[in-house]
């Protein structure tokens, strides 16, 4: 499964458009920069968000996630300019995955540009890709239950014809 994911040597990949940078890129976590990324702007799609950010905020009071540091955040925007230095070496490895392979994004994700969900599903053998419709960085969350059962259909599917390899 590669949710929101771009392929490492991707051009256009080396880091964040400046308004993902404006809405996530500071130490204060910012709940309406984080809708601004993670959901598009219908109303629908924001409730998604408001309702994400209750469940993050204090829906679950046992084993709850920690959230991450700035530090981690940072380390993470390092990995992602880094993975997307343009190589098409890195590209090409793509073709020697021979594991049925999903992936999925929103079709109006601001963070991993759809066009690399197509790449990926491209360049890999065997790939099925998914774009959800009004969904952004967050379309797991906004659209959870049909996300979960497209991820159980891919899995019974690759079951079955391994079963039958």
């Amino acid at each position: 499964m590669l949710a929101s994911s771009a392929p490492e040597g991707a051009v256009g990949m080396h880091g964040w458009a400046p308004e993902v940078i404006a809405a996530v890129g500071a130490p204060q976590r910012d709940p309406d920069g984080y809708l601004s990324v993670f959901f598009t702007p219908s109303e629908r799609s924001r409730q998604a968000g408001r309702e994400t950010l209750q469940r993050i905020s204090g829906a679950r009071t046992e084993a709850r996630d920690v959230l991450t540091t700035w530090q981690t955040r940072q380390a993470q925007y390092d990995a992602v300019c880094t993975w997307g230095i343009p190589n098409h070496a890195r590209l090409a490895r793509l073709r020697g995955i021979s594991m049925p392979v999903l992936v999925a994004n929103g079709d109006s994700d601001p963070m991993i540009l759809p066009h690399f969900s197509y790449l990926l599903a491209g360049l890999i053998p065997h790939a099925r890709l998914k774009i959800y419709p009004d969904a952004a960085h967050g379309f797991l969350f906004q659209h959870h239950a049909e996300f979960a059962a497209d991820v159980a259909n891919f899995l019974d599917e690759a079951a079955v014809a391994a079963r039958g390899a």
